[in-house]
């Protein structure tokens, strides 16, 4: 009995499901965003609302009933709502700026790190320590803000690094001299 996949998704107005075959394709007022399905997992649209079934109890139809439905319901939010990480950078005179589409970052090193946006994410700098990065698909601002926060990781003994602004960093305790 799976409580994620047997919850049906509820699609807002101004939401358009389109099922081609396995591919479902959610259109909505941020964007587009389409996805293959299992062809096992049987997604149907009834009303405003999305069913997702399985054909058995088999254990894996039971793991992959939940993960889709999990993915059609992030589809939906994201055209609608969008996703969002927003990341804070510690250290003495770290920080990071916006040119274009490039994210600047002052990190500690002898060079800046440039990265650039990739195609449908947005990042924005909300000071000069604080960066947000933004878009429509919840895999790829997660994938994005993972590989921003690769550039410097948190280090446990000062803090220094780059860090998620709901992420908590264990400090350690130095040695005494």
């Amino acid at each position: 009995m799976s409580r994620i996949g047997n919850a049906p998704v509820v699609i807002p107005d101004g939401v358009e499901v389109k099922f081609d075959g396995h591919v479902i394709t959610v259109k909505g007022p941020k964007g587009t965003l389409t996805r293959e399905l299992h062809p096992d997992i049987t997604a149907k649209q009834e009303d405003n609302e999305i069913i997702v079934t399985r054909p058995s109890d088999d254990k894996f139809h039971r793991s992959i009933h939940g993960t889709t439905r999990a993915l059609i319901h992030n589809m939906v939010v994201g055209v609608s709502q969008g996703f969002e990480k927003k990341m804070e950078i510690s250290g003495v005179g770290w920080r990071a700026q916006k040119q274009g589409n490039k994210l600047v970052m002052n990190l500690g090193y002898s060079h800046p790190v440039e990265m650039e946006d990739p195609e449908g994410i947005e990042t924005k700098t909300d000071g000069p320590n604080t960066v947000i990065v933004s878009g429509i698909d919840k895999e790829a601002v997660g994938a994005y803000a993972a590989l921003v926060r690769s550039k410097r990781p948190p280090e446990p003994y000062k803090g220094h690094g780059i860090k998620y602004a709901d992420e908590h960093i264990r400090r350690k305790v130095g040695k005494t001299g």
